[in-house]
């Protein structure tokens, strides 16, 4: 089996974005309050999130590198070693595992995950749904993914649900439009870590008026951004590249 490594050919970058499914074939996704805040409070926990995948194995098929940690022991007592390569930029025993020419995970069976009870962290909190609820794109490798997404469809019983839907797609198109000059080399690149990050930065969207009444510009809206990514880092394997591009857009915005 194949496998791709950091500096290998990546896929196609175009990306894809695809219409809402049909009702008929949409799958409820709860309700977006009680969602966002148990996904926020997973990934902050570090603990498993509930995603109901069913027989899906989307994720699994979507060239996609997986973080492991050097303090993942199980996980990494079941996966063979020459699956694995340092992931680049980030401390020592960091690794990444790659996939096959067919974007497979190499630990994707006939019959599902062959590792399941001892998956990484990665994959333990990785819901597809926070593809849903920003509306990003995704690059064509991650098809499968967006297929998926498209057919999830969330509740707004209250008013405060649609405000929180609203500022999480504010913050993710904010990042994926302004982003880039505002906070150059302090962002994510692959759509779906800045789904994760437009999640948890929501709050600053949260209302579009200032303490003045009127809507921040830019500027204040990208400080408050990295204000809220310096008081979570990203991750125990963030590059210190990205690492210091933050500092540097803080001192910049200043």
């Amino acid at each position: 089996m194949a496998k791709r490594s950091a500096g290998a050919p990546s896929a196609s970058r175009r990306r894809v974005a695809l219409p809402l499914a049909s009702a008929s074939a949409a799958v409820p996704a709860g309700d977006f309050s009680e969602w966002l805040r148990s996904t926020r409070g997973a990934r902050e926990q570090q603990r498993d999130v509930d995603v109901p995948c069913g027989e899906c194995t989307a994720c699994c098929r979507s060239s996609l590198f997986i973080h492991i940690g050097p303090d993942e022991h199980d996980t990494l007592a079941h996966i063979d070693r020459a699956l694995l390569f340092p992931a680049p930029g980030a401390p020592p025993g960091h690794v990444l595992m790659g996939y096959d020419r067919q974007g497979r995970c190499p630990m994707l069976s006939a019959s599902g995950c062959s590792i399941y009870e001892h998956r990484p962290r990665t994959c333990r909190d990785f819901d597809c749904r926070a593809v849903a609820a920003t509306g990003l794109a995704l690059d064509e490798a991650q098809r499968a993914i967006a297929e998926q997404a498209r057919r999830w469809r969330f509740e707004h019983p209250t008013s405060q649900a649609e405000r929180e839907h609203a500022a999480v797609s504010a913050a993710a198109t904010f990042l994926l439009e302004r982003g880039p000059a505002l906070l150059p080399g302090a962002l994510p690149s692959h759509p779906l870590q800045l789904a994760l990050l437009a999640i948890r930065v929501y709050h600053v969207f949260a209302s579009e008026s200032g303490d003045d009444g009127e809507r921040p510009s830019d500027a204040e809206l990208a400080r408050a951004v990295l204000t809220a990514m310096s008081q979570r880092q990203e991750s125990a394997a963030a590059p210190a590249a990205r690492a210091t591009s933050v500092k540097r857009a803080a001192t910049a915005l200043t």
